[in-house]
């Protein structure tokens, strides 16, 4: 048994806690004063974002991030992305060398481009490297908190941090696997939630499932080329990180990005659809960064390109598909043709 600390009291932060005390740990989640926590604690329901999920009686609720911390043994991020560094920094005080921390936040940051490993670098430390983790795959917290069968993947760049916290995960509804690529991974979960915003747009034009293959296909072919050049490896963007959260995020009821594409879709605006959705939509902030990223590599992402159009430069999002569907001809995989010579 373990002591776990989880840093945000949202859907995710509480669905893991349920997970995590069903696995015999001690869990204590540190929330802020926008939290709930007294009426959390009194119903023992998160009602905002996990309605009809009861949460156990011995996990503990907090604003006091020393009391949290004390006796934490692993630590995990739940926090949204762009929240990641506030947090680690307010966190820093408490930090031991014993203890393991897990990211489950998705997203690079705003300001800095930064994947978010290399943001809890830069305020804690590279030597929290050796103890540092993300766990990342198709996963919805709604369904987690209902012990519905779910399967992530661990990504560390120490083997025994990645065993230590598969174990502490791994129950009979939650399998998961161990991965070395940490850029991969989380440029896998962060890259996949444009795909997702996109793919909503579709839906809210009233397009069917072709336009929606045809997007989650090229989208990853878009992840794995971008991915590849900030440093991932390629295998890993055909895993539960890539491919696997990919096809959840896009085809969800329970997705936010998509929720949000839909919104867009139909004819609202970002602020607006920020507003009816309630909850952080991470594709929208990841698309901002990826754009301007993309236009300095020269690496060439046009379903992000038509993503930002649509959201910050106020394009039609039926004018963006048509763009889309009259780029130049080319081949399906240029690597194929490559390998055939003069095919």
């Amino acid at each position: 048994m373990s002591n776990i600390c989880i840093l945000g009291a949202g859907s995710w932060g509480t669905a893991q806690a349920i997970l995590l005390h069903t696995n015999g740990h001690k869990v204590v989640i540190w929330g802020t004063d926008e939290d709930p926590l007294e009426e959390i604690i009194t119903t023992r329901e998160n009602k905002r974002f996990l309605p009809g999920v009861r949460i156990p009686e011995p996990v503990h609720f907090t604003r006091d991030l020393a009391e949290a911390a004390r006796q934490a043994e692993i630590v995990v991020m739940a926090v949204p992305s762009q929240a990641v560094r506030e947090v680690s920094g307010l966190f820093k005080p408490h930090l031991r060398d014993h203890m393991y921390l897990v990211n489950t936040a998705k997203g690079l940051e705003l300001a800095t481009g930064m994947r978010l490993s290399q943001v809890i670098e830069s305020t804690l430390g590279s030597e929290v490297l050796k103890r540092y983790a993300v766990l990342t795959g198709p996963s919805h917290a709604e369904e987690v908190a209902r012990e519905m069968p779910t399967v992530l993947t661990v990504a560390s760049y120490s083997r025994e941090t990645a065993f230590l916290i598969q174990d502490t995960y791994m129950s009979p509804v939650m399998r998961v696997y161990t991965n070395p690529d940490v850029p991969g991974v989380e440029l896998g979960g962060a890259l996949k939630n444009v795909v997702a915003l996109a793919t909503g747009i579709t839906y809210g034009l009233g397009y069917g499932d072709n336009t929606v293959a045809a997007l989650i296909t090229r989208g990853l072919r878009e992840m794995t080329r971008m991915g590849m050049a900030l440093g991932g490896d390629r295998r890993t963007f055909n895993g539960l990180s890539g491919l696997g959260d990919l096809v959840v995020t896009c085809c969800s009821r329970h997705s936010r990005n998509r929720r949000a594409g839909e919104l867009i879709g139909q004819g609202h605006s970002l602020e607006d659809t920020l507003k009816t959705v309630g909850m952080v939509v991470e594709g929208a902030h990841t698309c901002r960064v990826l754009h301007f990223m993309a236009l300095n590599m020269g690496v060439d992402m046009p379903i992000t390109r038509a993503c930002y159009n649509i959201l910050y430069e106020n394009k039609p999002p039926d004018q963006e598909v048509a763009e889309l569907m009259r780029r130049q001809k080319k081949h399906e995989i240029e690597e194929i043709v490559n390998d055939n010579g003069n095919w």
